[in-house]
């Protein structure tokens, strides 16, 4: 009998293409090895679970609903073991405002940010004093809870109002300081350092298209060219940040470097593993194949998280 592996994808959020990806590179490493399903976390969940009865359950979902803890908690009700972090860690990590302050509590350096909320009525001069007295443009404007870059946008004083708006299905959303300087990013495995890679995009920055499209020619630098010290203090950094939020299995944490020092932008729960994922990539640099990646990830996997 091989064993039972159900990998949940797809998904309600924005990301949900992404899984899907995700999924398949998953899915075509270890078909052969067990028994595999691919599942949507949808208002059958419980039942497929129960009837298909998996040995481990691969989370292979994306932003809300999926690294938010929700279905970490369902999973855990069940008693079935899955992977990547628990319910906790996995709704602070994807809060961006519950993890900055814990970043800020455990003196790790991210950017300095406030909270907009669009249905307290500001004047717009008020915003932009605001905005110039306590961060200074450019500045970042983005939602708490979604991952990839998605609805991410950089703004100066001129083009703000507009790109606000296109965010004002969001209550509320974070205004952070834009850091300029080099995209590092560092993966986790369990409690082991793994690696950094660097990535110089064409486009204004690492966004959504520059993450997923082959044709936006992100460049990934890969070993990182900063001294041995540099790169032993950002694995060190992003390793601190991974047990201060409780994280399990693999996480991604996402750096800028700019004036020798390094800003934690935030940390992923679930790392892509498409072909153009990073943590995938790093691991390989590190002698270690997609495939015994994700058996590790398989192995580590467990309840109560």
């Amino acid at each position: 009998m091989k064993k039972k592996i159900l990998i949940l994808a797809g998904g309600f959020s924005k990301e949900r293409e992404i899984s899907l990806r995700t999924a398949m590179g998953v899915f075509n490493q270890i078909n052969k090895k067990y028994h595999v399903k691919i599942c949507e976390p949808n208002g059958l969940l419980i039942k497929n679970l129960r009837s298909f009865k998996p040995s481990v359950v691969f989370n292979a979902l994306h932003g809300r609903y999926g690294e938010d803890g929700y279905i970490q908690s369902i999973l855990e009700s069940e008693k079935i073991k899955y992977t990547h972090s628990g319910p906790l860690s996995s709704s602070i990590a994807i809060d961006k405002e519950i993890s900055k302050k814990l970043f800020i509590k455990n003196n790790i350096l991210t950017p300095k940010y406030f909270k907009f909320n669009f249905n307290k009525f500001i004047k717009k001069n008020t915003l932009i004093k605001k905005i110039k007295s306590q961060l200074n443009f450019p500045v970042v404007i983005k939602p708490f809870n979604e991952g990839s870059s998605v609805e991410v946008y950089i703004c100066s004083k001129r083009n703000i109002f507009k790109n606000l708006k296109k965010l004002s299905t969001y209550k509320e959303i974070m205004i952070e300081k834009y850091i300029p300087g080099r995209e590092i990013q560092v993966a986790i495995m369990g409690n082991r350092k793994l690696g950094a890679i660097e990535l110089v995009p064409r486009r204004k920055f690492y966004d959504y298209r520059a993450k997923y499209d082959a044709k936006s020619k992100t460049k990934h630098i890969i070993p990182v060219n900063i001294s041995k010290k540099k790169i032993k203090e950002v694995l060190n950094i992003a390793l601190k940040a991974h047990k201060v939020i409780g994280c399990k299995g693999v996480t991604r944490s996402d750096f800028k470097f700019y004036n020798n020092k390094f800003y934690l932008l935030e940390i992923n729960t679930q790392p892509g593993m498409t072909s153009l994922s990073l943590v995938p990539e790093i691991a390989k640099f590190n002698n270690i194949s997609f495939i015994n990646l994700i058996e590790w990830i398989i192995k580590d996997a467990s309840i109560q998280r």
